[in-house]
């Protein structure tokens, strides 16, 4: 058995700290389905896109990605300006298996979070990995700053 190197179980430890202090904004208890109804309804009158953050509370990129959007004025303007957001739950309580197979079954093929971007009529516009937003051990500012412009209902 190897033994593990203590910057190993440092960086777990801090992780785990991190993970705890953050907002965990999915719910494995939502009816997905219904939820995602009433966004479309909700899209056409305020002429928005709808932004699918599918992921889960125990994913730290997750939580970082939506932390990073809720106190970055400038991305949080982009998005209430532009989407109406949601987070679609993967987890053990709740796979929301039905939904997932409807977008081609994202996360599987791109890990989490992993956005789907649906038009105000709900049709999947578009589907982002999240690697490529990324920056160190957190987002890069310019790249989902782009990524939520060029997706946007006005661009």
């Amino acid at each position: 058995m190897v033994k593990t190197d203590q910057a190993e179980l440092d960086a777990k430890k801090k992780a785990a700290e991190e993970k705890a202090k953050l907002p965990k904004p999915y719910d494995p208890k939502a009816d997905a389905e219904k939820d995602i109804q009433n966004l479309i309804a909700k899209a056409k009158k305020e002429k928005k896109n709808i932004m699918i953050q599918a992921g889960g509370n125990w994913c730290i990129w997750c939580l970082r990605f939506n932390q990073y959007v809720k106190t970055t004025p400038e991305l949080k303007k982009l998005v209430d300006d532009n989407y109406i957001y949601y987070h679609l739950n993967y987890s053990p309580e709740n796979k929301n298996e039905k939904i997932f197979a409807k977008y081609g079954d994202p996360g599987t093929k791109f890990g989490y979070p992993v956005f789907i971007v649906l038009d105000q009529n709900g049709k999947m516009i578009h589907v982002q990995q999240s690697d490529v937003l990324e920056e160190g051990k957190g987002y890069s500012l310019e790249k989902v700053k782009e990524f939520f412009n060029v997706w946007s209902p006005r661009s």
